[in-house]
This record gives C-alpha cells, sequence and structure tokens, in this order.
C-alpha cells in the first residue's frame, strides 16, 4: 500500500474523533427525550439521554478503527491527546465568558448558558480517561487472545463495556455531583438521572452493535498491514 493509505487514515479518523468529542461538550447540556412503544422499568415510556450521546459515541467508533490499524499505542495516544485537549477547550470557553463584554447583559446570558457546560466538561474528562482507555486495553487483549481473528467480537465487546463505564461516570459527575459541588446550575433527582444512564447506555450499545460492519469497511478501506491480519468473523482460528 502506498504511504498516502496509512496517512490519509490516521488523519480522517483523528479528525472524526476529534470532531466528536468537541461536538460531544457542546451538545450534552440538552436532553433528549424518545417516546418508546412500551413502558419499561427505570425509563419507563420514553428515554431520556444526553445531547452528546450519537457524538460521543462515534469517538469510540474512531478509536476502535483506529486501534485496529494503527495499533495499542498509537490509540491511547490519540486518547490522551484528545483528554488534554478537553482542558484547552476549557480554558477557551472559560476565558470567552470572563472577557469583557460590549454587552453586559448579552454577557451575563452567554455565562448563564455556558457556565453550566462545566458540569459537562468535568464529567466527561474523568468518564473520558477511565472508559476510552479502557476501551483500548480490551480491545487489545481481545485481539491478542483471538490471534487477530473476529474484529466484530472486540469492537462490541470493547465498546459494550467502556460504555457501561463512561455512561455511569459521566452522567453522575455532570448531572448530579458537579451541579451540587461547583454551584453551576442545579443537580438532576436521583430518578432522572438513573434514566439517563440507562437511556444513554441503551443507544451506545444500540450503536455498539451497528457500527461493527463499518468498522470492517474502515479497516478494509484504509487496509495496512494491520488489516490484512485473517478476521473470521465468526470463529477463532
Amino acid at each position: 500500500m502506498s504511504e498516502r493509505g496509512p496517512a490519509t487514515g490516521q488523519v480522517v479518523l483523528i479528525g472524526l474523533f476529534v470532531t466528536a468529542l468537541v461536538t460531544a461538550q457542546l451538545t450534552a447540556s440538552k436532553l433528549l427525550a424518545f417516546g418508546l412503544p412500551l413502558a419499561f422499568p427505570v425509563t419507563g415510556d420514553s428515554i431520556v439521554l444526553p445531547g452528546a450521546a450519537l457524538a460521543y459515541a462515534l469517538t469510540f467508533f474512531a478509536s476502535d478503527c483506529y486501534s485496529e490499524l494503527y495499533g495499542r499505542r498509537a490509540a491511547q495516544v490519540m486518547v490522551n491527546v484528545g483528554f488534554a485537549m478537553n482542558f484547552v477547550l476549557l480554558a477557551l470557553v472559560w476565558g470567552t465568558v470572563f472577557a469583557p463584554a460590549a454587552d453586559p447583559e448579552f454577557g451575563a446570558q452567554f455565562r448563564s448558558v455556558v457556565a453550566p457546560g462545566t458540569n459537562i466538561v468535568v464529567g466527561s474528562l474523568l468518564a473520558y480517561v477511565v472508559s476510552q482507555n479502557w476501551d483500548v486495553v480490551v480491545f487489545h487483549r481481545i485481539r491478542e487472545a483471538t490471534g487477530g481473528s473476529m474484529l466484530w467480537l472486540r469492537n462490541i465487546a470493547s465498546t459494550a463495556t467502556s460504555q457501561a463505564l463512561d455512561t455511569v461516570i459521566f452522567v453522575a459527575v455532570a448531572f448530579l455531583v458537579a451541579p451540587a459541588v461547583l454551584g453551576f446550575g442545579e443537580a438532576l433527582p436521583t430518578e432522572v438521572v438513573l434514566s439517563l444512564v440507562v437511556g444513554q447506555y441503551l443507544l451506545k450499545l444500540l450503536i455498539a452493535l451497528v457500527d461493527t460492519p463499518f468498522v470492517y469497511g474502515v479497516v478494509a478501506l484504509f487496509g495496512g498491514e494491520r488489516a490484512s491480519v485473517p478476521d473470521d468473523a465468526w470463529t477463532v482460528e
């Protein structure tokens, strides 16, 4: 394969990872509600989840593709650099909040809208550093155990377990602990927090199942040495 293939793959996947990560920080404070045909325990007849659920799920898709193509160390570097960039995001946001406003009234409104996003960033930082590193480690443990086969298994298993960690930590910190400790916004009732955990995890689990063919497609598209490893979809060689 030409050198352009691996380089292009890295740029595309890192770009997707960073874009999804930043989008998640910007959209998480809005709560979404989707009706269900039946009522279930905890969630009732609707699923409530943060607006960041889809964007953040894409970061795991990108990191799994990146892990498969470029290895564990490269993926962990991407994940941990992304973690550091969250602090840059936080600094830039608060720098804007504290900067003098041409219109003080609008400045106050801007602060009231943006400040609660700090809860999101704090919850995201903690959830991110735990879940993303867990995802990379589990992905490669399964890869080693299966001799490079069963990409579908390591994609689903690593994402399903890491998303469980991410969801519980993120929702609990962003919507329950951080508002109480930092004083930005109001902590949500416990039953709402539980509903958010269940709703967000169900969506993420569904995405983990649906995105597996796309992981195969990305790996095949950008190819390289790792993509050429035999990968029987159903059996361990």
